[in-house]
C-alpha cells in the first residue's frame, strides 16, 4: 500500500501542470500516510528544474552506490533527470525495505522484478505504475492462486462462532503481534495456509478487511474455547476434531 502510494505521487509529480518535479530532499521522514494515501509534508526543497546539457556526457545521475548516464535532449535538458531521482529515491529508501515482505509467495517474483527494474532505472514511472497496479489486480482478484489440491473439505466450518481472543500461535507477516493474522483471497486460501503452519488447528474468517478489500483470517492453534460471533465462521480441522463432540 506505502509503495503503490508512493508510486501514484511520484507519476503525479512526472507530469504535473508545472512540469517533472524533483524532490530534492527526498527522505521517508518527508512523508506521511493520510486516509491510506502517502502525501508530501514538505514541498520547499520541490524543483521543476532539470539539468542543462551540451552533450550526454552532462547527463549523469550520481548516487552513493550506483551512477546513471542519461541523454541530452535537443533542447539541452536532461532527459527524464527529475523523473529518475525520484524514482531511484523511491527504490533505496522504500521498495528495498518493503517490497520484499509484501506479498503472497506467489507474487514475490513479480515484486522482485519492479526491485531489479527501478534499482537499475530499467523502468520509468509510467512502467513502475503498470506493473504495481498489475501485481494488485492479481492480489484483489485472486488469480495469483495456483491450481492446488481443494483443502477446505479437511475442515469443519462453524458459523456465529470465534475462539477466545488471547495469544496464539505467530507468523509472519501478520496485522497483530499477538497471533497470526493474515488477509486472505477466500477460505479455501485460509485453509492452504492453515495446512502450512505445523501448529494451525483453526483459523477464523471475521468481516474484517483490508484496504484492498480482502477479509482478515485469524489462525489458532487450538479451537476449544468457541464464543458466539454472529460475524466470523470458525473453520476446525477434521482431524483435530475427530472424537470430540463439537
Amino acid at each position: 500500500q506505502i509503495c503503490l502510494s508512493l508510486v501514484k505521487l511520484l507519476f503525479y509529480l512526472a507530469h504535473s501542470p508545472l512540469g517533472s518535479i524533483a524532490l530534492l530532499d527526498f527522505q521517508p521522514r518527508q512523508f506521511v500516510m493520510v486516509d491510506g494515501n502517502l502525501k508530501v509534508t514538505d514541498m520547499d526543497d520541490a524543483s521543476t528544474e532539470e539539468l542543462s546539457c551540451k552533450e550526454d556526457n552532462d547527463c549523469t545521475i550520481d548516487f552513493p552506490t550506483k551512477s546513471f548516464p542519461l541523454k541530452c535532449s535537443m533542447a539541452g535538458k536532461c532527459e527524464g533527470i527529475n523523473e529518475k531521482k525520484n524514482l531511484f529515491n523511491a527504490y533505496r529508501y522504500f521498495f528495498t525495505y518493503l517490497l520484499p515482505h509484501s506479498a503472497p509467495p506467489a507474487l514475490q517474483p513479480l515484486l522482485s522484478d519492479i526491485l531489479n527494474a527501478t534499482g537499475d532505472l530499467r523502468y520509468g514511472i509510467n512502467e513502475t505504475l503498470r506493473a504495481f497496479e498489475k501485481v494488485l489486480y492479481l492480489y484483489k482478484s485472486g488469480l495469483y492462486l495456483q491450481k492446488r489440491p481443494l483443502l477446505l473439505k479437511d475442515y469443519i466450518s462453524l458459523k456465529g462462532f470465534r475462539t477466545v481472543e488471547g495469544e496464539g500461535h505467530k507468523c509472519w507477516p501478520s496485522y497483530s503481534h499477538l497471533g497470526c493474522l493474515l488477509s486472505i483471497h477466500s477460505a479455501e486460501e485460509a485453509a492452504a495456509i492453515c495446512n502450512s503452519q505445523l501448529h494451525c488447528q483453526s483459523f477464523i474468517v471475521t468481516q474484517h478487511r483490508t484496504w484492498t478489500g480482502r477479509p482478515l483470517a485469524s489462525f489458532q492453534s487450538s479451537w476449544t474455547d468457541l464464543v458466539p460471533d454472529t460475524n466470523a465462521v470458525v473453520y476446525i480441522k477434521r482431524s483435530a476434531s475427530s472424537g470430540e463432540r463439537l
